[in-house]
């Protein structure tokens, strides 16, 4: 990311991006939520900046010349979080982003594409697009603009974020936010391991009566804050079973045996939650202590900027109270 991506998964069928694909796959960061090209920033963020113009960017496939002040992006790969908290103009975005609540406002008046809307994309007249490497229709597409494909999980997601910003031409800036961030993360991980303890573990889930997953630590959901920048720990059997595609599904009764002192649960509010009314799941010790903390997935899957900045707010009020 998803693009860096579920429960839409079960109602809509999945992405991504990010973040999962049919009824059987979270979306990553739709997701999830996803992905990178990147490996050098352009010449620098000052004399390329002009009004008109390009520059080089070092792409995952080869060098792009894109914008120098791009002002018509279409991004089809879940990194609207980042071009937004960037100050880059959007004017189409895939339909996981567009059904973001967190993203509601900032994107009311900017349209819904896929990469098979050739002819929409070409009447909104980009100048850039964003893409996942796998997108459809890449030959097409690169006839209209600048195509700049990432490859989910390539690299972390920091430097996917870092990466995104330097093919707007915004290195400087992107740079700086990581900066910030990390810092902001470490320090909210320390206050929340002297409150709750350093061995406390913590799970993150996600789905319905018809469908229920965990995730390992870099699927979007707030995986990469938790277990990466704030250093919480996940239970052993978690990591055992997402080690390999960062995810896993589950049914109902072996739930327990994956569930943490602590749960972010990342809940299909369209869905059958029905399942939280059995004995199995009231059972559960984090349940009946109250440390199961409930955010609406439509607005957790990525791991962009923007998506970040609010899944860190919510872990602080969640273990804090702040």
């Amino acid at each position: 990311m998803k693009k860096l991506f579920l429960p839409l998964l079960f109602t809509m069928l999945l992405i991504l991006s990010a973040c999962g694909n049919q009824a059987s796959t979270p979306t990553a960061s739709s997701n999830a939520a996803t992905e990178t090209t990147a490996t050098t920033e352009p010449a620098a963020d000052t004399a390329a900046e002009a009004a008109t113009g390009t520059v080089t960017y070092e792409s995952e496939n080869g060098p792009i010349e894109v914008p120098a002040n791009p002002q018509r992006v279409v991004d089809l790969s879940s990194y609207t979080g980042n071009l937004l908290k960037l100050g880059v103009p959007v004017v189409g975005v895939d339909q996981w982003t567009k059904g973001n609540p967190n993203f509601a406002e900032q994107l009311k008046d900017v349209e819904q594409v896929s990469a098979d809307d050739v002819e929409k994309i070409i009447e909104l007249q980009p100048d850039l697009i964003i893409a996942s490497s796998d997108v459809k229709n890449a030959d097409k597409l690169k006839q209209i603009a600048p195509l700049v494909t990432y490859t989910y999980n390539k690299v972390d997601y920091l430097t996917q974020i870092e990466e995104v910003a330097k093919a707007v031409n915004k290195g400087e800036k992107g740079a700086a936010w990581v900066a910030d961030f990390k810092a902001q993360a470490q320090a909210a991980g320390e206050e929340i391991k002297a409150k709750i303890g350093e061995d406390k573990t913590v799970t993150v889930m996600e789905g319905d009566a018809k469908a229920l997953y965990i995730f390992g630590d870099a699927w979007g959901r707030g995986t990469e804050i938790l277990y990466q920048a704030m250093d919480l720990k996940m239970p052993e059997k978690v990591k055992e079973v997402t080690s390999s595609q960062g995810y896993y599904d589950l049914s109902l009764e072996v739930l327990p045996e994956y569930m943490g002192d602590y749960v972010i649960f990342s809940k299909t509010l369209a869905g059958d939650n029905s399942f939280q009314e059995t004995d199995t799941y009231k059972n559960i010790p984090a349940v009946k202590e109250g440390h199961v903390y409930e955010v609406d997935a439509t607005g957790f899957y990525f791991n962009d900027a923007l998506s970040l900045e609010y899944q860190l707010d919510f872990f602080k009020k969640s273990f804090l109270g702040e």
